[in-house]
């Protein structure tokens, strides 16, 4: 699996996912985008992973709007030269209200939240991906997508939109050399409970680290095949 020297921008890169993202493509010689929202943040998770400063380059922007998403890709590819993959990491949840009493802002804001970031940071860098004959999106979405549950609806119907675009996309883009797709994840052990303190209640979750690994390898040029999948990585439970 040959990643060296990949471009790869990782959205929502300071957060315990985009975390072990960066660190794994990192490992894999890739050059990286980290974006969001907050660039003393990006900087500080640089550093902390000890990214060489000609390796990585921070994409400053809130990807809910279309004119930053392009502007913060514009950034990873003025220095970089292109974007070879797209690993939309942004996170977001909320839930506990009934559909008879939900606010309309709470649904907005977890489209925005899911479905607007993602169709924003894909409008900006799939051009370039179908111009070249090669590239890689991952999203990361969760099971509650296709079987959601009570007072969840706001974070359900936002990530069964986000699925319905990518996989859309994914059709739109077959043969191009460029493929789209989804990990599915119940909840992410970011502590890593399942390990240290095993139960029922955590046998699903996946570690950010088993994650990565996942879309470490839909990134490879062995995974070309793969285009338009829902890959579930709640296999334990």
């Amino acid at each position: 699996m040959q990643l060296s020297d990949r471009v790869v921008v990782v959205t929502g890169a300071t957060g315990p996912l985009g975390r072990a993202l960066v660190s794994a493509f990192a490992a894999e010689g890739c050059r990286l985008g980290l974006v969001g929202t907050d660039e003393e943040r990006l900087t500080a998770l640089a550093t902390a992973l000890g990214l060489d400063a000609d390796r990585w380059v921070a994409g400053v922007g809130d990807l809910r709007r279309a004119d930053e998403a392009t502007a913060a890709v514009a950034a990873v590819a003025a220095r970089f030269e292109r974007v070879d993959a797209l690993i939309h990491a942004v996170g977001g949840f909320a839930a506990g209200t009934p559909v008879a009493e939900l606010d309309p802002a709470d649904m907005a804001s977890m489209l925005d939240q899911h479905l607007w970031t993602t169709l924003n940071a894909i409008q900006a860098v799939l051009p370039g991906m179908v111009e070249r004959g090669w590239g890689r999106i991952v999203a990361v979405s969760t099971p509650v997508a296709a079987n959601p549950a009570a007072k969840m609806s706001p974070y359900a119907v936002a990530k069964a939109a986000e699925e319905t675009l990518v996989r859309a996309v994914a059709k739109e883009i077959a043969g191009t050399g460029v493929t789209a797709n989804l990990v599915l994840v119940k909840k992410i052990d970011s502590d890593h409970e399942r390990e240290t303190a095993p139960s029922p209640k955590n046998a699903g979750w996946t570690t950010p680290e088993e994650i990565a690994a996942v879309v470490r390898q839909l990134c490879s040029d062995d995974a070309s095949a793969i285009n338009g999948a829902r890959i579930p990585l709640d296999g334990r439970g």
